[in-house]
């Protein structure tokens, strides 16, 4: 029934005369006085006057407001009172004002459209007239400072064009964009750094003007305030809230909430809201809570006055910083009957990468109203990756416009809204909830781009060290993820065997045990493969790091310890406390604090009479030496680390205490071992026996072995000199205490002219060869130890002679 109503209704209207006929159209200027012309109505008609008059020619427009007047004696259409274009049209590029210029008998109507020119008749106007920042003085250069822009009611070349500072200054200039057709955006922009301590505050004037003749102007006050340390400005989670309202919802109404946060914290974290006026709304029907961002009714809203109306938000922080909004709200009319929606087909999931135009869902509209009130139109709201486009008829296609992304979002709830063109209009909006299946388009990632991980070495096999994760943005199939070690490449070093990575869950472990003196650190590559086909993968370094145990000794660099000798150091008796006698040199092949040595005196001769400095390994004398020293010091050095548990070692060595060598340290003697002391004392005591049993022989023949070995002894030299110092000789001569080398002749005695005995000859082959430095060496074939001695040394009775106690503190090793 209602469908056969609809064709009589298309029918009545076909067969009235121009039904089809296009527009006749003019043009006038806003603000043009009542009764200027607009045009010849009736000559563009095809009528003349007297026929406008004879069919009651009348002008009928769709609200009722009659804008022009038809002249019937002239034909011709006129002004009929003032017109604003901003008043009628608002913004709109253009505005178009539609009336029917209707006949009777026969009846006929024509379509006229007159086109309302703007003039520029409005000057810029800030919503303000004074602002205030509040900016840090560490705000870097191109900082921006978002100014609410001016508004111009006028249109075209007529609206803003430009803006200014002024006076200029060298810290800030303007910077005009806008973000879309009624969007625009002032921003001062930081030109050079501000100092508080230098100026702390500081004003100026942003001045808009308009391209209109002559140009318009409009100025608000800039005051800056300079302040320290707040580096976030407030982010409003969109750049653009859209809330609908019925126009009889109640006063207090929450029309929507806006929400922004701010990275900082304490007051400069702290957020307040404050509503901003758009130009011509001098009585807003809005507030907002400065806290919570709700913005509420104020009063109830006029759907006739105004469909929508546009809002500023401005965000701050406690710093000064802020954001500005933009908030649409559409006022929806009232209607008793809703449109219909009937969805014909639809199609989910979709695959994610479904090329843009792909059809998802096909649905059609009708209202059971008639006129104004069934005129249907559909919109799909807050998407950009689907529109809808007119398909036949009343027939709409829900079409995607760019490609999807299931990683991004999985599933898009999309509105569909038809709402009528009645007084006031209902809506009915339709929900599609479209799945996007997944495709095996993103690689593994690891959570990390790198790995370090630790193994103390001497570590049990297969020890567990770490794990790898990766993670795949897919679903099923295509984000399980498997983990492999990459082959090293040609060019590469090959990598140590010693790492394995579990496939299913990437731990890895260390194989075998590792050595921190021959391995510290070793690095592979691993390789995380999801199952999809084809598979995807990614590649991450794993760095493994060996960590040292205390387990190496110290090991004793000097003095030597291979033969297992006790290394022998000669000490003049004059030397006073803190003389340096030797040091002891080590090293450990730990490193932390498992190298940090430190040495200590185990055990001594003397104890008393010698200290080991416990960083330096320096061993010197603790106090002067006394007569009742022993000659010959035997000391045992410990090496101790820092290791938990620490390891030592110990040096052996020795010193001789020899008198007036105070200036002298004698250098060890590199072939000189407890064996070749050993066997030099057997021989002294050899020959002492052998001495003893002549004696009992016979007491005459002692007096003439007596007279015999003093004349033997003196034609046997035996030559000490200094040729064999190493280091601390030569300094002891470059300090001038020895100022050059000296040979004595010299023969042995026990003290008394009545003990002297000649030192048996096969012993001396024995000794380390070491050669005098005076020049005249010894006999071809015979090497002697060189010992500098001084006069005081010697035998009372015999100048040439040492007593028995310098002999015993010499060493022969």
């Amino acid at each position: 029934m209602a469908i056969a109503r609809q064709v009589l209704c298309v029918c009545a209207f076909l067969s009235l005369p121009h039904a089809g006929a296009e527009p006749i159209r003019y043009s006038v200027a806003e603000e043009a006085e009542s009764g200027s012309l607009v045009g010849k109505l009736a000559e563009d008609a095809g009528l003349t006057p007297a026929q406008l008059s004879a069919r009651r020619a009348r002008l009928v427009s769709d609200d009722g407001r009659q804008h022009f007047r038809l002249d019937r004696a002239s034909g011709r259409l006129v002004v009929a009172g003032r017109l604003d274009r901003e008043e009628l049209c608002g913004q709109a590029p253009s505005c178009m004002l539609p009336f029917e210029l209707l006949l009777a008998e026969p009846l006929q109507f024509f379509r006229v459209e007159v086109a309302l020119e703007d003039i520029n008749d409005h000057s810029p106007v800030f919503p303000e007239e004074r602002v205030r920042f509040d900016i840090p003085e560490s705000s870097e250069p191109g900082s921006r400072f978002l100014v609410e822009g001016a508004r111009d009611l006028d249109i075209g070349s007529n609206s803003i064009q430009a803006y200014s500072i002024s006076p200029e200054n060298e810290y800030f200039s303007v910077s005009y964009a806008s973000q879309s057709a009624d969007d625009k955006y002032v921003e001062l922009v930081l030109e050079k750094a501000l100092d508080r301590e230098e100026q702390a505050e500081m004003s100026f004037s942003v001045i808009a003007e308009d391209g209109g003749s002559p140009p318009r102007r409009g100025t608000i006050q800039v005051h800056v305030i300079i302040l320290d340390a707040n580096d976030n400005a407030p982010v409003f989670t969109k750049e653009r809230y859209v809330g609908k309202v019925l126009e009889n919802m109640p006063e207090g109404s929450v029309v929507l909430t806006v929400l922004a946060t701010d990275q900082d914290a304490g007051v400069n974290g702290d957020i307040s809201y404050q509503l901003s006026q758009a130009v011509g709304q001098s009585d807003s029907a809005f507030v907002i809570d400065p806290i919570t961002g709700e913005i509420k009714l104020t009063k109830s809203l006029d759907y006739e006055a105004a469909e929508t109306h546009d809002l500023r938000v401005m965000a701050r922080d406690g710093g000064g910083l802020s954001a500005i909004c933009k908030v649409l709200v559409e006022v929806v009319d009232v209607n008793d009957n809703a449109p219909e929606l009937v969805v014909s087909s639809f199609s989910s999931p979709l695959p994610e990468n479904t090329v843009p135009g792909t059809v998802v869902a096909l649905f059609s509209v009708r209202d059971r109203d008639s006129g104004a009130n069934g005129k249907i139109s559909c919109a799909l709201e807050d998407q950009l990756l689907f529109s809808l486009r007119p398909a036949y008829k009343n027939y709409y296609e829900l079409v995607t416009v760019s490609a999807l992304d299931r990683e991004e979002t999985a599933q898009y709830v999309l509105s569909v809204t038809a709402a009528d063109a009645g007084s006031p209009p209902l809506t009915t909006t339709q929900t599609f909830t479209v799945d996007v299946s997944d495709v095996n388009d993103n690689a593994p990632v690891f959570n990390q781009t790198s790995y370090t991980m630790y193994v103390r070495e001497n570590n049990v096999p297969t020890v567990f060290v770490g794990a790898v994760s990766a993670a795949d943005a897919d679903v099923g199939l295509n984000a399980k993820v498997t983990y492999s070690l990459a082959p090293a490449q040609a060019a590469e070093r090959p990598r140590c065997s010693c790492i394995s990575v579990n496939s299913e869950n990437g731990h890895v472990f260390v194989l075998r045990p590792l050595d921190y003196e021959h391995l510290r650190q070793t690095e592979v590559t691993v390789v995380a493969s999801d199952a999809g086909s084809p598979p995807l993968r990614a590649n991450v370094t794993v760095r493994l790091v060996v960590l040292d145990e205390n387990d190496n000794a110290p090991l004793v660099l000097y003095p030597g310890q291979e033969s297992g000798a006790a290394s022998s150091e000669l000490v003049p008796v004059s030397a006073e406390a803190g003389y340096l006698i030797t040091k002891v040199v080590a090293v450990d092949a730990d490193s932390g604090q498992n190298s940090w040595l430190s040495y200590h005196l185990l055990r001594a001769t003397e104890p008393g009479l010698f200290t080991v400095a416990a960083q330096s390994g320096e061993v010197r004398l603790r106090r002067p030496v006394t007569d009742r020293d022993s000659v010959k010091q035997k000391l045992v050095v410990l090496v101790r680390d820092n290791g938990q548990p620490p390891l030592s070692a110990t040096a052996a060595l020795s010193a001789l205490l020899l008198k007036d060598f105070s200036d002298v340290r004698l250098p060890h003697s590199s072939a000189a071992t407890e064996e070749q002391d050993g066997s030099l004392t057997t021989y002294l005591i050899i020959s002492l026996v052998f001495v003893s049993l002549l004696f009992l022989i016979s007491a005459a023949v002692f007096v003439a072995r007596k007279v015999c070995r003093r004349k033997e002894l003196q034609a046997g030299h035996v030559l000490y000199g200094a040729d064999n110092l190493q280091s601390g000789l030569a300094d002891a001569a470059a300090a001038g205490t020895l100022p050059r080398a000296y040979c004595y002749e010299i023969s042995l005695t026990t003290g008394s002219g009545n003990s002297e005995f000649k030192f048996l000859k096969p012993i001396l082959p024995s000794l380390p060869p070491q050669h005098c430095a005076t020049g005249q060496g010894p006999e071809e074939g015979q090497d002697f130890p060189c010992v500098p001695v001084s006069t005081e040394d010697m035998a009372p009775d015999n100048p040439g002679t040492l007593s028995a106690r310098q002999f015993n503190a010499l060493s022969f090793d």
